[in-house]
């Protein structure tokens, strides 16, 4: 990811593309360099997920809970570094469960497909065994709510660029 005008004139080399930005963010550089750091959308984020990054940017913690898809957040943004249009995903991030997951560990839990409603996480039954989590990334909307509950922090949110295919 190319290094914004304002992360370049303050030595800021790269973006950390670790910090995941609120719903519809504009791409790349282009979000630090709209981005006023004002905190409205934190402010008005009413399930408190859109939090100060590093370097006072927003940024989105889902260990607080998950996104509503509101849009909240994308009002009270006046500098329009969060822009909502028809037809355009509110972000690129799906859920990935890692090996640390209870019910591949032989754990009976199913915590995470509870907490999805887009049911994008179910559980196959095992003979003899614990049913194990199924992923299913095309109904995954990226919201986070399978994130916060899970007991084994197995679950994190990643852009669907990155993960493996």
């Amino acid at each position: 990811m190319p290094t914004s005008r304002r992360g370049f004139l303050r030595g800021r080399f790269r973006s950390d593309t670790d910090v995941l930005r609120p719903p519809w963010a504009i791409a790349g550089g282009d979000f630090e360099d709209a981005c006023t750091r004002c905190g409205d959308c934190l402010k008005a984020c009413p399930t408190g997920i859109v939090v100060a990054a590093p370097g006072g940017y927003p940024g989105v913690d889902f260990s607080r809970g998950e996104c509503s898809f509101c849009g909240d957040c994308v009002t009270a943004c006046q500098a329009g570094a969060l822009q909502r249009s028809d037809g355009l995903a509110p972000w690129r991030l799906a859920a990935v469960i890692a090996d640390a997951c209870l019910a591949r560990r032989g754990i009976e839990c199913r915590v995470c497909g509870e907490a999805c409603a887009a049911a994008a996480i179910r559980f196959r039954p095992s003979r003899g065994g614990v049913a194990q989590p199924l992923f299913d990334a095309e109904r995954c909307t990226g919201c986070g709510a399978c994130q916060a509950p899970c007991p084994a922090g197995a679950i994190a949110m990643k852009n669907r660029v990155e993960m493996p295919a």
